[in-house]
């Protein structure tokens, strides 16, 4: 396989941005065409869910791939898809609370308390945003080591989402837990890692 080049990583940023903003657009379409099933509401927290959780996965997928493949110049994706991962998951609980909760925070907590899946993808909401808005340049070198320690907690986000889809869905459990066997071997890929971050954290 040919090295990446700056140039083939201009062309595949832009390919990676078409890949995560045409779902978008194509959920726009349905919704207003009216093809977004019989439960609209559901159709749009679903479908943004499991965009987050896919960009996700492509996210975990990089550094596999560039050290296999010796493509260093690969890993300066990371940013860009894990900003769409909080960019689907920002979607995801606008739909949940603007849609189906019609901004009713006190019944928020009451389901909180009832649906156990709403905190944990909560706790992955917030990770999200940490690792998004410490995402820049500047911020990680006025960090310095805590950077790295901060963004570990994608680690944590990989264990959290596929138990959040898993919870969430009524019947249908073969799509949750073949996400949960991709994470699982993703987690694995890194126990290294992980170990060195848990024991350093202790």
């Amino acid at each position: 396989m040919k090295r990446l080049t700056p140039r083939g990583l201009f062309w595949l940023k832009g390919l990676l941005h078409l890949s995560f903003l045409s779902p978008i657009i194509y959920l726009v379409v349905m919704v207003l065409t009216d093809n977004a099933g019989g439960d609209p509401v559901q159709y749009i927290i679903h479908y943004t869910g499991m965009g987050a959780i896919n960009a996700l996965v492509v996210t975990l997928l990089i550094s596999p791939i560039a050290k296999r493949f010796k493509q260093g110049l690969l890993l300066q994706t990371r940013r860009l898809v894990g900003l769409y991962v909080f960019a689907y998951a920002s979607l995801h609980i606008a739909a949940f609370i603007s849609l189906d909760l019609l901004f009713a925070w006190g019944f928020l907590f009451e389901e909180i308390i009832k649906r156990p899946y709403i905190l944990v993808g909560a706790a992955c909401f917030i990770i999200a945003s940490l690792l998004a808005l410490t995402s820049f340049q500047a911020l990680k070198r006025k960090m310095g080591k805590g950077w790295q320690s901060l963004h570990n907690w994608v680690y944590v986000m990989a264990l959290l989402a596929p138990i959040h889809f898993y919870w969430s869905v009524k019947s249908e459990i073969i799509e949750p837990s073949i996400y949960i066997g991709v994470f699982a071997l993703l987690l694995w890929y890194r126990r290294k890692a992980i170990k060195q971050w848990i024991f350093k954290s202790k």
